[in-house]
């Protein structure tokens, strides 16, 4: 069986239509957040009930990923991939005529379970049909579908909802995904390396448990939890923070704001070459520093120190994340896969409970009670890394590894 060679006409459509549908995937997971405040004004619920529509979302969508990649090895990849798309489009144009919160969220906890076909499958789609010297441009293009398809889901939902509402913005999302999902489904080409396997849980609950044994893996699963459910945290609320005296942003800015996701790419991968020179615990560690340090001067009342607390904060953030994910797939002896799923399970759960339970601080202390849980959350993560960083030391001098 060939594999797709960079320069080919086979290797641009392929990864066009992984960056397409990455893109479709995350602009539809986070379209609640830059609206959480106007969701919440809507619908007469809490910040912290509002923000149910994007924590338990991930939520479901970090329990199927462990389940949505087994199925592939039997089903195939291409048609979940599709399906999921198709599924998560028509979803968001359901959800644009819900007429009571209670629907709306049932069937965000609905669209959760079947995003989790794309992310759950397109890496491992990746590595079988490109060819090995091919792979890291290819995987950088749909990695970087990702981080723009969330922004511009964000950007989208702030600037229609400003001129129409967010009815109508969550509408255009969902049309603009279904055509999307056609021009995938014509664009990536059929597999040609995968084989079907039976389906066997056991090897699977086994493979899971394995990981969740090794101390290792299960301090880098924490740092994962800390990391995000600090960034949803900071991002679903501070929407509450700009509408609101002295600042008064309209909902255009506020999901402009989004736009400071760019310096992630940047910094996941300027910090992941300082990890490969200096070694991967001092620059997690001091990207969690910058995290602390940046949402700590977003406690001033001038909107320019702000937005440069957030920028940092995000800088640290992206960084962050890249070291820690990719020190699992090092750390991980076997089922290196399984072992990225389960770390991507703790890191979406980290974003449904920090995300929620924000809400409460929010409600509670206004801002500083938000900052007051992220610092906490960060500090936690620090702690996390310096007994990581330890234990490796102490398994290095004993020979272990």
């Amino acid at each position: 069986m060939g594999s797709i060679k960079r320069g080919t006409r086979a290797f641009r459509f392929t990864t066009l239509a992984l960056f397409a549908g990455a893109f479709s995937t995350y602009a539809n997971l986070y379209m609640t957040q830059p609206v959480l405040p106007v969701i919440s004004g809507t619908f007469h619920v809490s910040p912290a009930t509002a923000s149910l529509t994007l924590s338990l979302t991930t939520l479901a969508l970090a329990v199927c990923m462990l389940v949505v990649g087994s199925l592939s090895e039997a089903w195939g990849r291409k048609n979940i991939m599709t399906f999921s798309m198709v599924a998560v489009a028509i979803l968001s144009i359901a959800i644009a005529f819900a007429p009571s919160f209670e629907s709306l969220l049932t069937l965000r906890i609905i669209q959760g379970v079947v995003f989790a076909g794309l992310p759950a499958i397109a890496m491992a789609y990746l590595g079988e049909e490109i060819e090995p010297s091919s792979l890291g441009i290819a995987m950088g293009l749909y990695i970087s579908g990702n981080s723009i398809g969330g922004l511009a889901g964000r950007v989208i939902m702030g600037s229609v909802s400003d001129v129409f509402n967010w009815h109508i913005a969550m509408l255009t999302i969902g049309v603009l995904s279904l055509i999307v999902a056609v021009a995938f489904y014509f664009l990536l080409p059929a597999s040609k390396n995968f084989k079907a396997e039976k389906l066997a849980f056991k090897p699977l609950v086994n493979s899971l448990f394995s990981h969740l044994k090794d101390p290792f893996l299960l301090l880098l699963f924490g740092i994962g939890f800390t990391l995000m459910g600090s960034f949803v945290t900071l991002y679903n609320y501070v929407s509450f923070l700009l509408i609101e005296p002295p600042f008064n942003l309209s909902q255009t800015v506020v999901g402009s704001i989004f736009i400071i996701y760019l310096v992630g790419t940047v910094s996941s991968t300027w910090m992941g070459k300082l990890a490969d020179q200096f070694g991967k615990f001092p620059i997690l560690f001091g990207g969690i520093l910058l995290m602390t340090f940046g949402a700590t001067i977003t406690l001033t009342n001038n909107l320019a120190i702000i937005l440069f607390g957030i920028a940092l904060f995000t800088f640290g953030f992206f960084g962050s994340h890249s070291i820690a994910s990719s020190w699992v797939s090092t750390r991980a002896t076997h089922d290196k896969a399984q072992a990225s799923s389960l770390y991507l399970f703790f890191y979406y759960t980290g974003s449904s409970i920090g995300g929620t339970l924000g809400g409460v601080f929010w409600m509670q202390s206004g801002w500083h009670g938000v900052i007051t849980l992220i610092l906490g959350s960060l500090i936690f993560g620090a702690v996390l890394t310096w007994i990581l960083h330890m234990k490796e030391s102490k398994q290095i001098k004993g020979g272990i590894v």
